[in-house]
This record gives C-alpha cells, structure tokens and sequence, in this order.
C-alpha cells in the first residue's frame, strides 16, 4: 500500500458511510445524493505537519490526530481514490468537530 501524508495543516480522511442508502420507518429508500449538504464523517488516517504561524518562524501543530472521527463539511474536501479506495484531503480549519 502507498503511503500518503499530507502537506501543511492537511489531513487525509476516510469517509464514513460513503456511497449508503437509507432507509426510514416506513422502508422507503433514501438515496446518498439527497443529504449531499449535510457535513460528512470520517476518520483520520494521517495529519500533515501543520501549518506556519503568522510571523513564519513556527510550525501550528495539528489539533486532530490519526484514528480520531471527525465531522467536515461536505463541499471541503478534495476527492482523491488511492488503489481503488476513496479518501478526502482537507484543511484542518475545515473540520467542525470530533467524535468522542
């Protein structure tokens, strides 16, 4: 397997319950591209180093870390697939939280 790592305060994501169909009480089949607006869910697979403050004299260390699930918003992300398997790269500041 390759091994990817992110530049700067990027982060490589693998999404979570990507590619789903719902269904609700009644059995009626929602499909993946109606909730296309709400924030997905991923888990980190790797971090870069972080991004340079503001006086360009010190690395910002990543807040998230490898194996944490993390909620992003959906339109963030750059698709990517690596050996057939899809992954998101995004900034950090785009990640809206953490699932503990």
């Amino acid at each position: 397997m390759k091994t990817i790592m992110p530049l700067g305060d990027r982060v490589l994501v693998k999404p979570l319950g990507a590619g789903e169909d719902k269904k609700n009480k009644a059995g009626i089949i929602i499909p993946d591209t109606i909730g296309k607006e709400k924030p997905e869910r991923g888990k980190v697979v790797a971090v870069g180093e972080g991004r340079w403050n503001e006086d360009g004299d010190g690395l910002v260390p990543m807040r998230v870390k490898v194996g944490q699930t993390v909620i992003f918003s959906k339109y963030s992300p750059d698709e990517i697939k690596i050996e057939g398997e899809e992954y998101f790269i995004l900034k950090e500041e785009s990640i809206l939280a953490v699932i503990k």
